[in-house]
């Protein structure tokens, strides 16, 4: 758990309008209402019947069942302007909730343990705030709910399916719930936010035999054993230490027996980097070194390797908007955290490819209640007075971006 954190009691909420913080009981039941529907990606339908429900009866226009189960709700102003799109993703995650709340998972392992619940209902709030007041900007807002974010990712089967288009969005933003961060506080800065996500899985093929008789054998464990080692001078010795890197060897199995020597193992692993360069650069390392490690034993080896996300890359332009936001509004200790990165990964990345704009985060963590588990956690539940603060930064983002 985290404990580090200034006292969440000293957040200074008085910058939220009063139509905002009058929401506020409303987000909660939304968020509460999909906090124990939890599904998985591709498969939120009990989330998207509960979005085109709420947005139907707003009266907002939407398209529903875009790549599956994705949404887009269209707000457009009485005026002319610039489109900008509010990404919001829906997907839960395959964890056992151990939280003993009133709204805790009715899906036997599933949850919401990162926040998505969270997302989804401050999107809806935004879309109903600004579709209430859409004579107050100029062109048009689409929020686009998007599935499948955790896996195998939702964003670049919605961008096919033309989200961006029709009208062509001129910029984008999203926000991930940041249990990293205390409540209130903005994490944002221009550039790489999130990293790349690459993975491999790698079979090792040697030849078994008895325990005692190793000359006759081609030990894969040991085979694995330098493969695991040698893995880790790639970010040491490989990388200029400027840059940031990760090659991380998260399973390895082998062996069935003590007085056996294994004939095959795997591992399976994951690669994180900042800089795009890298882009094409690990697959080809991590294969040189198996090569050459097999060869030196005599095993053969079967290599699977694929990027999954880019790294999330912030527009300059983009961030410097949601960072003026964030000064108007947030009033906490920590303030602005601009040199917020993290490790992990987001297939927002791909949205970020293809307009300019900037995923941030907003601290949701709140020590005092005992709501700063990390996010994936069976525990993991977030501060919900975040809410309201959360579509106050989207609807202050529309209002300057659109006007």
């Amino acid at each position: 758990m985290i404990s580090t954190f200034p006292q969440a009691n000293s957040v200074n909420f008085s910058q939220i309008r009063l139509e905002i913080r009058n929401l506020n009981a409303q987000l909660v039941e939304w968020r509460r209402y999909l906090h124990q529907r939890p599904e998985l990606g591709f498969k939120e339908e009990i989330t998207a019947r509960f979005i085109t429900q709420k947005l139907t009866e707003m009266g907002i226009p939407h398209e529903t069942g875009i790549a599956k189960t994705g949404i887009v709700a269209i707000i457009d102003s009485p005026y002319s302007g610039p489109v900008l799109a509010i990404r919001a993703d829906m997907d839960a995650l395959p964890i056992h909730e151990e939280n003993e709340v009133p709204y805790r998972s009715l899906h036997e392992g599933t949850m919401h343990a990162c926040g998505h619940d969270g997302h989804t209902t401050i999107a809806l709030g935004t879309a109903s705030y600004l579709w209430q007041h859409r004579q107050h900007f100029k062109g048009t807002v689409k929020i686009i709910f998007q599935p499948a974010e955790e896996s195998p990712g939702g964003a670049k089967p919605m961008i096919e399916a033309g989200v961006l288009n029709n009208p062509d969005v001129d910029g984008i933003i999203g926000l991930h719930l940041w249990n990293n961060l205390p409540l209130g506080t903005v994490g944002v800065r221009s550039g790489p936010l999130m990293a790349a996500v690459e993975c491999f899985r790698l079979n090792i093929f040697g030849k078994g035999g008895h325990g005692a008789m190793p000359h006759q054998t081609i030990d894969s464990v040991v085979v694995s054993a330098q493969i695991v080692n040698a893995l880790q001078s790639i970010v040491s010795r490989n990388v200029n230490p400027i840059d940031s890197a990760v090659v991380t060897v998260g399973e390895l199995h082998a062996g069935t027996a003590l007085n056996v020597i294994a004939d095959t193992a795997s591992m399976s692993g994951t690669v994180r980097y900042f800089n795009p360069e890298f882009e094409g650069y690990f697959g080809q390392r991590i294969e040189d070194i198996v090569k050459g490690i097999c060869q030196g034993y005599g095993a053969d080896y079967e290599l699977d390797y694929w990027r999954l996300y880019p790294p999330v890359i912030n527009n300059e332009n983009m961030a410097e908007l949601v960072k003026s936001v964030a000064l108007e509004v947030v009033e906490t200790p920590a303030g602005i955290a601009p040199t917020c990165q993290t490790m992990g990964g987001e297939d927002m990345s791909f949205f970020l490819e293809e307009v300019p704009g900037c995923y941030f985060f907003l601290g949701s963590a709140n020590a005092e209640k005992g709501l700063n588990y990390p996010h994936h956690h069976p525990r993991f539940d977030f501060d919900e007075t975040v809410l309201p603060l959360g579509v106050e930064m989207f609807v202050r983002c529309v209002e300057k971006f659109c006007n």
